[in-house]
């Protein structure tokens, strides 16, 4: 099965993609990889990946994710340093769902940092 974020490289299996950070096998080492991760975990509903790779600061009480949303694709625009040497890390992506309203696009640049010596998701910039 292709991996829900497109696969890194393009076309990657899912179980030699995402599936080792979203089962706590491996942590991803750049801010694009956890970025992939992420999105892969919204859309197979893993909760628990994405709370422990979300900034505690910034990080809700509850996710919450809908199990109505059916993700159907993610796409990189671009990204800004967060490679292995780095602290701090953007990636501007462009995301597509649908739920019961209909189809979405959510089109964000997100902000990663470093804790711990490992990627976490910051937030979302203007």
């Amino acid at each position: 099965m292709i991996c829900p974020c497109s696969g890194q490289p393009p076309g990657a299996d899912y179980d030699n993609c995402c599936r080792p950070a979203l089962d706590a096998e491996t942590w991803p080492t750049t801010a694009e990889a956890l970025m992939r991760s992420r999105y892969t975990a919204f859309a197979r509903g893993n909760e628990n990946h994405l709370f422990r790779t979300w900034h505690a600061k910034t990080r809700p009480r509850d996710i919450g994710l809908d199990s109505d949303t059916v993700w159907l694709g993610l796409e990189i625009m671009d990204t800004t340093d967060g490679l292995e040497t780095d602290e701090t890390g953007t990636v501007h992506f462009r995301a597509t769902c649908r739920d019961n309203l209909g189809e979405h696009t959510l089109e964000e640049n997100s902000a990663f940092v470093r804790r711990a010596g490992r990627w976490v998701y910051l937030d979302a910039l203007d």
